[in-house]
């Protein structure tokens, strides 16, 4: 399996990608196409004996960056390591592209050149988030700001299939961000697509969820449009910083509570790896027509290496297929209640 590397993309290339993308060959058995400038990338290698056996390397001599408007610099900036790497991708060089470059241009670029499933009219940036229970699935987080019925149906029957194949869970449950849990809660775009995913084919809905039991994790796919879901996002890793470190000041504040902290050594790290949001790898672009995977932008070496293994998890169950076929089978549900309600 080769997976498409973006090694110039976020602020610790190359060094983080390129060290990933190695732990990544040894311990997964994939092979790793690196896109980026290839002198640096060869440099930082011999300077940090990061072997390359198994990454293939790509020179590129353009880089998209931060600042630079997504469109034009998909348009401008044709030899980009996002650019040339989606294009592989669409050409079936590689079974999936990982970057932790720009989300405004990998968005643009997944939606252009790779396009997008039957029956999506825009693919979401999906996550996932550290929970009480484990962790679960918010979609979209970032990339759709405003968003129509079919859109919100469609991120809930996507983001089913995504923790079904990746993550293993044979009948998750799926819920609608809102304001209050009654179905007469929320703007009338809410309410429609409560009634909607009410009938959804494929899903299990268990209603609205407000916010403030998001974090529990007793949902395993919340569903929301993109401003939502970028607060909510925002809003857990500020929280979840802000409270780690108030347990940490707490322990060392004083002697009992270094004692204290002594004796809870163990649980402490049991919970910063439950916190840690590089156990799993990046954000997908669910609804591409080939696995796209968007890693933080601050990503390290072990988050990189996460996102390549989401990325194989993928395409090993055929990810990006299921979603087709599901989508299918709502399109043709609605399809049919349309017909029933004309006769």
């Amino acid at each position: 399996m080769k997976i498409i590397l973006d090694l110039m993309g976020g602020d610790n290339a190359p060094l983080a990608p390129l060290d990933g993308a190695a732990q990544a060959v040894k311990e997964y058995g994939v092979q790793v196409v690196g896109l980026g400038d290839e002198a640096l990338i060869r440099k930082t290698a011999a300077e940090n004996a990061i072997p390359l056996d198994g990454i293939e390397l790509v020179n590129c001599t353009e880089n998209i960056e931060m600042c630079d408007e997504p469109a034009r610099a998909v348009r401008q900036k044709k030899d980009s390591p996002i650019v040339v790497g989606l294009n592989m991708l669409k050409e079936g060089k590689g079974d999936a592209f990982v970057s932790a470059g720009s989300t405004g241009a990998l968005h643009v670029g997944t939606s252009l050149i790779v396009r997008a499933l039957r029956g999506v009219k825009r693919p979401a940036l999906a996550t996932m988030i550290p929970a009480q229970k484990g962790a679960y699935l918010l979609l979209d987080c970032g990339a759709n700001v405003e968003c129509r019925v079919d859109m919100l149906e469609a991120f809930a029957v996507m983001g089913t299939c995504y923790m079904k194949r990746v993550e293993g869970i044979q009948d998750p449950s799926c819920a609608l961000v809102n304001n209050g849990a009654e179905e007469s809660k929320g703007t009338p775009l809410l309410r429609e697509t409560h009634q909607k995913l009410k009938t959804t084919p494929g899903i299990r809905f268990v209603g609205n969820i407000e916010p403030r039991d998001i974090p529990a994790g007793n949902v395993d796919v919340v569903v929301c449009d993109g401003f939502t879901g970028n607060v909510v996002l925002k809003l857990t890793e500020g929280m979840a910083k802000m409270i780690m470190g108030m347990v940490k000041g707490a322990f060392l504040s004083s002697a009992t509570g270094k004692l204290a902290g002594l004796m809870m050594k163990g649980k402490v790290a049991e919970l910063k790896k439950q916190m840690d949001s590089e156990e799993y790898g990046g954000a997908p672009f669910l609804g591409a027509r080939q696995p796209v995977i968007k890693a933080h932008g601050s990503s390290k070496a072990k988050a990189i290496k996460n996102a390549i293994r989401q990325a194989k998890k993928c395409v090993d169950n055929d990810l990006c297929g299921t979603m087709q076929a599901a989508l299918d089978d709502v399109a043709a549900a609605n399809a049919a209640a349309a017909k029933t309600s004309e006769t």
